[in-house]
């Protein structure tokens, strides 16, 4: 609140983090906060310091494993080995993308339904290790044991199927308003039709009073334009026209004094047919035609009590995901790396591999102490899989302990309180305003729970007063031809 943070802070960093990472913090803390000290150390140390207990040995192999990455971390007397430090780029972010992925392939419907958080969610409360993971997929290939171990998980959804909660009235009243709407449009269609039709007997009841008037010329140039060739032709069209517009009169008389219609007595009204090939498109006559199964639903023999949907399965069921060796295929994957397509080795090769650049008295004294912590070591069985995965690469009859983190996730926080409270009075593992003043922003103090601290390291340059003397001292030896 007064511009600045008026205690030491505890930080904790990457394993072998960079000098320009930690120079950006630092500065950032006593520029901005100015901080009166603060002290690096990483987490999973922390977490170790926190567990050690009074017959623990100060030396172990510390595997940390969490949400991004993986790592095993040698400590040799209270101190970590940082040149001997291996990371594997896999954690519990992978394992659920990994998850998520298995389940969306099983179960295409529900795509939208399998989120990442809900499957982090599963691999939390569903996943296991296999101490071998082969034989336990042999076990899952048996119905029964399929059955007592699969887990059942329940998504989300609605109970509602279409048709099913909607009454029958509110059926027969939604048929009533789409027959209502099409008799509308049939009466509307009916009346352009009239009109067209009464335009165009007019027209010929005029050509034919030319007929009558005498006027042979406008008569036969008004039958060329009509394309017809006699005044008999134009007699027959009129009396169908005059026929056509009678019925069309009618039938719009018929519906408005019948507006109120039984939906098991109606029929769909078709288009009249024009004897003039008529100047309505097919396009009229199509979209009409599009209604007729509309009608066609309500004819009395095909009518029938309307009755409730039944749906032919549960819904319910329907949005279960069952989690059967999806339950330790996703942890595997730091066990097992290609799984997911990843060239990496896996925590039992990488521990090896790591076991082996030291001696056998030193592997001796790492194994006797194997300590786990990081969220994604929670998963139940793990420290039985290290046990075994110890047992096969061990030799025979040698010893080894492995310990799991009291709060795998919590650890690193209390251990960092537990090293602030004791070192709080020491200047060891804390750096000063003056000591970042003096030796810069990537200096670090070590201590037990802290990287190494490795300085830069310029390449020096020969003075240039000895540069120049080095010439002089050779030119005056020599004979004449090799000065020259």
């Amino acid at each position: 609140s007064q511009g600045c943070v008026d205690h030491p802070i505890v930080l904790t960093e990457a394993v072998c983090n960079p000098l320009y990472s930690r120079q950006m913090m630092s500065e950032l803390l006593f520029e901005c906060y100015q901080v009166p000290k603060v002290s690096y150390g990483v987490d999973s140390l922390y977490s170790f310091y926190h567990n050690r207990r009074q017959n623990w040995p100060c030396s172990g192999l510390v595997i940390s494993s969490g949400y991004q990455c993986t790592h095993i971390l040698p400590v040799l007397e209270g101190r970590l080995d940082a040149k001997n430090c291996k990371r594997i780029n896999l954690g519990g972010c992978q394992a659920a993308v990994y998850l998520q992925r298995l389940l969306q392939l099983k179960y295409p419907g529900h795509f939208a339904a399998i989120t990442l958080s809900r499957m982090e969610e599963i691999l939390h409360e569903h996943s296991y290790i296999a101490e071998d993971y082969t034989e336990e997929l042999q076990k899952w290939r048996c119905p029964e044991y399929y059955e007592n171990n699969v887990h059942k998980m329940q998504l989300p959804f609605s109970n509602k199927l279409l048709g099913s909660t909607v009454a029958s009235e509110e059926k027969q009243e939604k048929r009533q308003q789409q027959l209502r709407r099409l008799q509308e449009l049939n009466a509307r269609r009916r009346e352009e039709k009239l009109q067209l039709d009464q335009e165009r007997l007019d027209r010929l009841l005029y050509v034919q009073e030319l007929l009558e008037d005498g006027q042979m010329d406008q008569f036969h140039k008004a039958l060329v334009e009509l394309n017809m060739d006699s005044a008999e032709e134009l007699q027959s069209y009129i009396n169908k026209l005059s026929l056509s517009v009678e019925q069309t009169k009618q039938k719009i008389l018929q519906s408005e004094v019948n507006i109120e219609i039984d939906v098991v007595d109606s029929k769909p009204e078709t288009p009249d047919l024009d004897p003039l090939g008529s100047e309505q498109s097919l396009e009229d006559v199509e979209s009409i035609n599009e209604f007729e199964p509309l009608f066609a639903e309500e004819q009395p023999e095909v009518e029938k009590p309307v009755a409730a949907v039944q749906p032919v399965f549960n819904l319910a069921e329907y949005h279960q995901l069952f989690l059967g060796t999806e339950r330790i295929r996703a942890p595997e994957i730091v066990f097992q790396p290609s799984l997911i397509g990843e060239d990496q080795a896996g925590i039992a090769e990488t521990m090896q591999y790591v076991l082996e650049r030291y001696s056998k008295e030193q592997q001796a004294l790492l194994v006797q102490n194997v300590f786990l912590t990081g969220g994604n070591t929670m998963y139940p069985g793990l420290k039985a899989r290290i046990q075994k995965e110890l047992l096969e690469m061990r030799p025979f009859q040698s010893s080894f302990r492995v310990h799991l983190a009291s709060s795998p996730v919590l650890d690193a926080w209390f251990g960092a309180r537990d090293w602030a409270v004791e070192y709080m009075n020491r200047e060891e593992g804390w750096i000063t305003r003056k000591d970042y003043e003096e030796k810069g922003g990537e200096y670090l103090k070590e201590h037990c729970a802290s990287n190494v601290y490795v300085p830069i390291r310029l390449p020096k340059q020969a003075p240039r007063a000895a540069e120049a003397s080095a010439p002089s001292r050779a030119s005056g030896t020599g004979n004449p031809s090799e000065q020259a």
